[in-house]
């Protein structure tokens, strides 16, 4: 028994056919694109595989295993971006945005290079951060070897998580997304809270430091 496309809409849909036309290879060819255009969420995809596997349209584990190396190779196409990026590119990006100075980006470095691994293995298992982490991992040249080890290794827990969680969910695999739906709101307002006390933190300074230039 096959899923249909018809009976399931939008990204799910298309998903579906992926898996319908390549099987476990289809899966993998979805996270990888979602890796690439994070507007498509795993969080749909990993259980709609997991969902596949419990239909017997596609193996659990070849599931796991192909989603995994897809993770690592999007991944491996945004580290490629950071590193295309450099450096230097990164510090005359950043000296011509309002409100960022050069050394918010050296400080990030600093953090970077005493974090890198952690943040790479820990940022595959968050929402949001998952892809984007790739791009300042290749700005900052890490190991490739150590940042396709600690990148499969997030990776595989946070795709077996949740291609199981479809598979024993079945039809209700849709309650998945929902409840990430939630954490990653939660995420999303603590990046917005983030910003804005960023921008008031230094639109604060400013003012203090033409005060005492008036002074």
């Amino acid at each position: 028994m096959t899923m249909s496309t018809a009976e399931i809409g939008g990204i799910a849909g298309w998903a579906v056919g992926l898996m319908e036309g390549l099987g476990e290879v289809g899966a993998g060819i979805a996270i990888a694109l979602e890796n690439l255009f994070p507007p498509l969420p795993s969080e749909v995809i990993l259980p709609l595989a997991g969902f596949a596997a419990s239909r017997g349209d596609i193996s659990l584990w070849g599931a796991v295993l192909a989603t995994t190396v897809g993770s690592v190779v999007g991944a491996l196409a945004l580290y490629g971006v950071g590193a295309l990026l450099g450096r230097r590119r990164t510090m005359a990006l950043a000296a011509k945005l309002p409100l960022v100075k050069t050394e918010d980006i050296e400080k990030a470095e600093a953090w970077f290079a005493r974090h890198g691994v952690k943040t790479v293995f820990f940022g595959r298992m968050i929402p949001i951060f998952r892809s984007l982490i790739s791009v300042p991992a290749g700005v900052e040249r890490m190991p490739l070897p150590t940042f396709l080890l600690y990148t499969a290794l997030g990776s595989l827990i946070w795709n077996t998580a949740f291609v199981l969680a479809g598979y024993l969910l079945g039809e209700n695999w849709t309650l998945v997304e929902q409840y990430v739906g939630v954490l990653s709101k939660v995420v999303l307002g603590v990046c917005v809270l983030a910003v804005a006390w960023f921008v008031v933190a230094r639109l604060t300074g400013r003012r203090r430091e033409r005060g005492r230039h008036r002074v």
